[in-house]
């Protein structure tokens, strides 16, 4: 008899919290490493938010409430759609998870079977294909290309559906490129879903993370016929600083929420009551601490993006949005440093841990080899000493 399913045994941990639990580890040590490894904001939870839990402590809120969220919570996040994104959704329409990947995962547990196809436009986020595979549809990868600006193109999406999809991932902005959408590509991307009878997972997390006057628009707003074919994965982690607080949420079909709500009861119950009260806060308060973190990210950004694309070799997008960098190193792959060859870019990520003491994610972990994904939710000192570091690395490649 054997002791792990075969389920279990597919699955490997987050490359991500590996790097991280690394480089950790060598800190711990003493060495001072400069992490680009996470994908969450370095600033802390706006007061008011903190408040809010605490508030909610005091008074009690500390007990089971109803499995898809509180009545409160889920107004809010009615009132956020209809403010943000001029949508209309009802409570039995909304269901609040333990996070944005809890979220993906009910779905994914509710909508696709044995059979299924699912489309995932590469680079991707790394959950993406084994939540799919975990309820065994299959994961149909399109790979997009960095002159393209890592979006798909009509053509490449009408060649990767079949009669067998069942739905396709948009994550806009995007983890790891940080590429967006315009109004005019999500309109071609409804009317290929719309006529091949499709599902849209609408990935939104990173909504007001964007740059230079990019305007952020959800598919699910453009018609009414989009809106039945689209489930919105949404949370409060990246916006508000509150990826420890774990409050994801979903908003779609009637049907699909209920088959949801029933997987989450079956699992976790009902997120933290706590976290759900903060939620509240976060999505109805003031919203000023939002656009000081999006002003700091985009300097960031800038910065890191001129610095990368000085490196000989190295080429770097500029992104829309998020606070991901995902530059192409594969004109190092090849060479070597004291008899170590660099061949990929696992390798490459090793290489930059080891020698110059900086914590990347490889890019084969979004499904794209050439590239590495650095996250510029660090302080603008770490940024700068991180990217000589590497520089001066990658010049002992020989």
């Amino acid at each position: 008899m054997s002791l792990l399913s075969n389920r279990a045994k597919s699955l490997k941990p987050s490359p991500t919290l590996a790097i991280n639990a690394k480089a950790k580890a060598m800190q711990a040590q003493g060495i001072r490493v400069i992490s680009f490894g996470a994908g969450e904001p370095d600033f802390d939870t706006p007061e008011n938010i903190k408040k809010a839990a605490i508030k909610a402590i005091e008074e009690g809120f500390t007990k089971y409430t109803a499995v898809g969220g509180i009545d409160e919570l889920k107004d809010a996040i009615i009132h956020k759609f209809q403010r943000d994104n001029q949508l209309t959704y009802k409570r039995s329409q909304i269901l609040v998870s333990c996070g944005g990947k809890h979220s993906f995962y009910n779905l994914a547990q509710a909508i696709f079977d044995h059979g299924d196809e699912v489309i995932i436009p590469a680079p991707y986020w790394v959950s993406y294909p084994p939540m799919v595979s975990l309820a065994g549809a299959t994961p149909v990868i399109l790979n997009t290309k960095e002159e393209n600006g890592f979006k798909m193109t009509p053509d490449e999406l009408k060649r990767a559906v079949t009669p067998k999809t069942k739905a396709l991932v948009l994550n806009s902005p995007s983890n790891p490129t940080g590429s967006a959408y315009t109004r005019k590509e999500l309109e071609w991307i409804a009317e290929i879903a719309i006529s091949h009878n499709f599902f849209v997972i609408s990935d939104e997390i990173y909504e007001k993370i964007v740059y230079d006057g990019f305007e952020f628009i959800s598919i699910a707003s453009l018609s009414e016929e989009i809106k039945k074919r689209t489930i919105i994965v949404h949370g409060v982690a990246k916006t508000y600083s509150m990826t420890g607080w774990r409050i994801g949420y979903t908003a779609g079909p009637e049907e699909i929420i209920s088959a949801m709500s029933n997987i989450q009861s079956q699992s976790t119950s009902n997120p933290t009551s706590i976290s759900q009260k903060a939620s509240v806060e976060a999505l109805t308060g003031p919203q000023d601490e939002v656009g000081r973190m999006v002003s700091a990210f985009g300097q960031r950004r800038n910065y890191i993006v001129d610095r990368l694309n000085e490196i000989p070799g190295v080429s770097c997008y500029k992104p829309a949005g998020a606070f991901y960098v995902f530059p192409n190193f594969s004109s190092y792959y090849g060479r070597s440093y004291q008899g170590r060859r660099i061949s990929n870019s696992t390798e490459l990520a090793d290489f930059f841990l080891d020698v110059a003491r900086v914590a990347v994610v490889p890019g084969i972990e979004f499904g794209a080899d050439p590239f590495e994904r650095l996250s510029y939710a660090t302080s603008m000192e770490d940024i700068k000493e991180g990217i000589d570091r590497i520089e001066d690395s990658l010049n002992k490649l020989v």
